[in-house]
């Protein structure tokens, strides 16, 4: 195999992360409009999409706002939302765990779906990357992300009502989670928590403040370590046979 050069491997990553502004930018522009809708100025919507940047708890908490829920409620059910993101980097930490602090402090930061799926992909691929290679990858994804995320922010933000509702603008946010999600529910635990969790959102989605959606990511957790933990009993088993 021809040696990779870190500059082969950054392009790589850029490479593989452009796909997805297809979906950022009328994802972020979505996201300026809704939250100038709902009272935020420019300066503090785009203040959020850099402290935040996390589209799916940034949606949340500005609706539940919107719909005048306590203020406590929209930050745990944006939290909720983005316990994904411990998942993602416990995931990670076998190939990034040895990075030095500062670098994974801004491994965290740029840590987002797009960032976790292509790279948790590419570092199974190539288990023999070194530390630098694999950061100089994981950066690389974001580096066509990350910037429009910010930019479109701000253009939505501006623009705001003056978009006509025959764009459907919100239509990228299923896409988004579609093409990330799809290609990793790969085992039975995943799947079961995909199921689990689907199922009782539909199931609770009446409830006050939108709180089905946070019973429905702890019940699909739930399910997924459960069947995991039943699937390593039983691979014990049949290796100890």
């Amino acid at each position: 195999m021809a040696t990779e050069t870190t500059k082969s491997i950054f392009w790589q990553g850029v490479r593989d992360g452009a796909p997805f502004i297809l979906v950022i930018v009328p994802f972020s522009t979505l996201f300026g409009v809704v939250a100038t809708e709902a009272g935020l100025n420019v300066f503090e919507t785009l203040t959020m999409s850099v402290l935040v940047i996390a589209g799916a708890a940034q949606f949340t908490a500005i609706e539940l706002l919107r719909n005048d829920a306590p203020t406590v409620i929209a930050l745990v059910s944006a939290l909720a939302v983005n316990l994904r993101m411990a998942m993602y980097s416990a995931s990670l930490t076998p190939y990034l765990g040895k990075a030095t602090l500062g670098q994974r402090a801004w491994a965290a930061y740029f840590l987002v779906d797009q960032t976790f799926a292509c790279s948790v992909l590419k570092f199974e691929q190539n288990p023999d990357w070194t530390i630098r290679q694999k950061l100089t990858y994981f950066f690389a994804v974001a580096v066509p992300i990350c910037p429009l995320w910010y930019l479109f922010t701000v253009i939505g933000a501006l623009i705001g009502s003056s978009i006509p509702e025959s764009f459907a603008l919100d239509f990228a946010i299923p896409i988004t989670f579609l093409a990330l999600i799809a290609p990793m529910l790969r085992t039975r635990a995943h799947l079961a928590a995909a199921f689990v969790s689907v199922v009782t959102a539909l199931l609770l989605n009446g409830l006050v403040y939108n709180l089905g959606l946070l019973v429905a990511g702890i019940l699909g957790m739930m399910a997924g370590a459960q069947v995991e933990l039943l699937d390593n009993r039983r691979a014990e088993r049949e290796g100890g046979a």
